[in-house]
């Protein structure tokens, strides 16, 4: 399973809760989008959170 580079955001596990109160396993997954960013040693291919692409955390590769 992949996670986010920045900041190593990756699947919580949780309930879908009925209105019964009946409770089944449910994975919630982060937006992680793969992309090429620029690094002291060159381009690299990573995954990143869209709350990290958004806040500017990453500088994106031309």
């Amino acid at each position: 399973m992949a996670s986010c580079t920045v900041c190593g955001k990756r699947r919580i596990i949780g309930n879908n809760v009925s209105h019964a109160n009946n409770k089944t396993k449910r994975i919630l997954m982060p937006n992680l989008q793969r992309l090429r960013i620029a690094t002291e040693s060159g381009t690299k291919k990573v995954y990143v959170c869209s709350r990290c692409l958004r806040s500017g955390l990453v500088k994106k590769a031309l």
